[in-house]
């Protein structure tokens, strides 16, 4: 890995100059627990972020042939635009959630739970018929939580809004953002590992060229297909020519992340729409793609926890060597997989949530992943949902605010030469390579 370039005194005066604005308004927009989050609002009293989605159907979405993914998925978002949508051209942010339960069946999540304790029971006792016979019985239930559609009556369960806290940070600061649904790509995914990226990719594709296609003419199919998040009334707000796609940023988490690191892969950017530039990419806790194609060409950062049981965010190390924009890395000690979503996150009461992490040896600890003999499992203290998703806001909106905006004072935090103001100490432990 190459040596990090650093940063000079007067940058760094520059970066204290600006740390009191900054500091007021990460305060503002810090992400509450699992209680949903209210809408922040300007100083006059009315809404500074207003709420969106559109939902074009449950098998709106085929990938290109050429991928050959076997499989439809849903085009359908939430949506967090600034409500003074006038006032110039805004950034795009697009966001794509990970791999988890389609459905919110809670008959089939008891039913589960209770056949997972008896095939325990009677694994323990030797019965291997009824191991078998309660094993079934778990199958039959993972069908109905991984449906797509869900069954008639069971409602889908929206990972695309866990990030709500995210997105109304990030439209809070002028950008308009688009956390798409890939619950169908989920329901579909078994087996097809080796080109599940690539349709996630193609779906981020295809959401990006409905947006341009908004932004540039006001036409095409988003056109009256927005509604309030809210009150279900159609939305007036005029996106065309406010929406800038020359401007654009992804941010995926767990297999989503794999998703826009496929997107923005060398490999992948000739795939991108016509007139959509993608100058930078986020991805937490992502699953790496299955052909781990270099990404050197787009500045991107990623951020795992240690007690995170799925991946150790390596697509870090996989591209340094190469890299010619800045990459960085952010090392959470007891973070874990789940809470960065907080559909997915305990608190929300949700179907399905949990919290991933392992237990440690002692009480209130959780256990570290294996990374080898230099790094072998320990207990360590968890974060909490909420701390997890404050260090999360404080660096993607920073990020973005670099690459998208420009704001090269933002880079001191994200290189960990300053901190962020009402983290714990010690918890976050930054890599940074400048590039060429």
């Amino acid at each position: 890995m190459k040596t990090p370039a650093r940063l000079t005194a007067p940058f760094r005066a520059l970066a204290l100059s600006a740390l009191p604005a900054f500091a007021l308004s990460v305060t503002l927009t810090a992400p509450a627990t699992a209680a949903p989050e209210t809408t922040a609002a300007d100083p006059a009293g009315a809404p500074a972020v207003l709420e969106a989605r559109y939902d074009l159907g449950d098998q709106a979405f085929q990938p290109p042939a050429s991928i050959g993914y076997v499989g439809r998925s849903e085009l359908a978002a939430d949506v967090y635009y600034p409500a003074r949508l006038s006032a110039g051209r805004h950034p795009l942010v697009l966001l794509q959630h990970g791999s988890w339960e389609t459905c919110a069946d809670a008959g089939a999540e008891a039913e589960s739970a209770a056949a997972r304790a008896a095939r325990d029971r009677a694994e323990k006792a030797g019965d291997e018929a009824e191991a078998v016979r309660q094993q079934a019985i778990v199958e039959q239930a993972a069908a109905r939580l991984w449906a797509w559609p869900c069954a008639p009556g069971v409602a889908p369960i929206r990972s695309s809004s866990g990030y709500d806290y995210l997105a109304r940070a990030l439209a809070g600061r002028g950008f308009v953002v688009v956390s798409v649904g890939a619950n169908g790509i989920n329901a579909t995914a078994g087996g097809q590992a080796d080109t599940v990226y690539r349709a996630r990719a193609a779906l981020i594709d295809r959401h990006l060229r409905m947006w341009q296609r908004l932004a540039r003419t006001g036409d095409g199919p988003l056109r009256g297909a927005l509604t309030d998040a809210r009150t279900g009334a159609p939305v007036g707000a005029g996106f065309r020519g406010r929406v800038d796609l020359g401007d654009v940023g992804l941010l995926g988490h767990s297999m989503g992340g794999g998703g826009v690191m496929q997107e923005v892969a060398d490999s992948s950017r000739a795939h991108w729409p016509a007139g959509v530039d993608v100058k930078a990419a986020f991805a937490l806790a992502p699953t790496a793609t299955w052909d781990g194609d270099p990404v050197t060409r787009t500045p991107f950062a990623v951020m795992w926890g240690t007690c995170d049981q799925v991946n150790t965010g390596t697509f870090f190390e996989q591209n340094a060597a190469a890299n010619r924009a800045p990459i960085y890395k952010y090392t959470l000690t007891g973070g874990n997989h789940d809470f960065y979503n907080r559909q997915w996150s305990p608190s929300s009461g949700q179907v399905a949530a949990r919290d991933d992490a392992l237990p440690g040896s002692r009480p209130g600890t959780c256990r570290s992943q294996y990374q080898g003999q230099d790094h072998p499992q320990q207990d360590q203290t968890p974060l909490t949902e909420r701390t997890q998703r404050l260090i999360t806001t404080h660096r993607v909106t920073a990020f973005f605010e670099r690459f998208l905006r420009g704001r090269t004072d933002m880079q001191p935090y994200l290189t960990g030469d300053r901190p962020f103001p009402g983290e714990p100490a010690h918890v976050v432990t930054p890599a940074y390579d400048a590039g060429d």
